[in-house]
């Protein structure tokens, strides 16, 4: 053992090699680079074991990226502490122009030494592949965006207009096809991108197949079959959302959730004066963006549908309490809302992020023990 009994170790990860530095462990100690080793899991161990074995106590870490959690598992794997760090959260300093992976490796070593890295929630593998199936129907369902965007940018420089409001129907469907251009280009063209809009439509329903098939077999299941009670949450949303939070008991409050979502309002104040913005968007985009969407159904009265009630039926008592009391509040704070003149976007926000509190209530009285 060296003369040191604890190191603290930064790991600039890359796709081939790995920049590594350790910082001794008393404040102000020596802080090395050793180098850069091959990423590759055999040649990691080998590091890993030799600083176990020279130090006590050595600590890991570093940045969250397209690396994955493969890194991690496998330092914990061996009996060593870990941590996967939150990249936009990292001290950095204005004045630096000049980025490399030894200097990031040190930086790391330097700032888990002392205390300033905030690390990010690690799932199992499991729950990251159900997270992985979840993003895979959110990517899908974007291209089927682009493709619609696509046709109905083409039918528009061409002066077609649907004579009907609602689009993508059946009707309108039929209508596409029924289109004649006199240049058989423009023909294969249309044709063309109403095929990419059928194909991309059938992936998202593959994908929305696959979720339904996989879910019952996942650990955090029960909740989300038991958001499905509350009104606007569906089984896409409940699983995009506890597959990208994850276990809500780490969140100590329903307001921590909301600031971790970025749906709480942002704020520079001084002294006594306080000044309030719009929300900060820091956090999940996929979520924050599907609880807005959810948000839109609390314009109606509180009234339990068909559907809602066999799922209301499979759910402990204690959810549909809160089901009903979030359904009774959101609407009457959505009327209160817009009878104040409030523009419509602004109230789904602030509803979507008062349904985040009932979602953090049902995830805790739901969650595996």
């Amino acid at each position: 053992m060296g003369e040191h009994s604890s190191a603290y170790v930064g790991i600039d990860v890359a796709k081939e090699r790995n920049a590594i530095a350790i910082a001794d462990g008393k404040r102000g100690g020596e802080v090395r680079y050793l180098g850069e080793v091959d990423a590759s899991p055999a040649s990691m161990t080998r590091v890993v074991r030799r600083l176990a074995d020279k130090y006590g106590r050595v600590q890991f870490c570093y940045e969250a990226g397209p690396t994955g959690y493969g890194l991690h598992r496998l330092i914990t794997t061996l009996g060593q502490a870990c941590m996967v760090v939150a990249p936009s959260l990292i001290p950095r300093r204005p004045g630096e122009r000049v980025k490399t992976n030894r200097r990031d490796a040190v930086a790391l070593a330097k700032l888990l030494r002392a205390d300033e890295l905030t690390a990010v929630w690690v799932p199992d593998e499991g729950h990251e592949a159900i997270r992985d199936l979840v993003r895979a129907r959110s990517a899908a369902v974007e291209t089927l965006r682009v493709h619609k965007q696509q046709v109905s940018a083409f039918m528009l420089k061409h002066g077609r207009h649907y004579p009907r409001k609602k689009a993508w129907s059946m009707r309108y469907l039929r209508w596409l096809q029924e289109q004649r251009f006199e240049h058989p280009a423009h023909q294969i063209v249309l044709q063309e991108s109403l095929e990419a809009v059928r194909l991309a439509k059938e992936r998202v329903e593959r994908l929305e197949r696959a979720i339904e098939e996989f879910l019952p077999a996942w650990s955090l299941a029960p909740v989300v079959e038991a958001l499905r009670a509350l009104r606007g949450i569906d089984l896409i949303v409940a699983a995009t959302f506890v597959s990208e939070v994850g276990d809500v008991g780490r969140f100590d409050n329903p307001r921590q959730l909301m600031g971790y979502l970025g749906l709480v309002p942002s704020e520079r104040s001084t002294g006594d004066t306080v000044r309030r913005g719009g929300i900060t968007k820091a956090g999940n985009r996929r979520v924050r963006h599907m609880l807005v969407e959810s948000a839109w159904t609390y314009r109606f009265a509180p009234k339990i549908g068909k559907r809602k009630l066999y799922m209301l039926e499979a759910v402990p008592p204690k959810v549909r309490e809160i089901a009903w009391k979030a359904q009774t509040r959101l609407t009457a704070r959505y009327r209160a809302l817009v009878g104040r003149g409030k523009r419509t976007t602004v109230v789904c926000t602030a509803i979507a992020r008062e349904l985040v509190g009932f979602m953090w209530a049902v995830a805790r009285e739901a969650r595996p023990a």
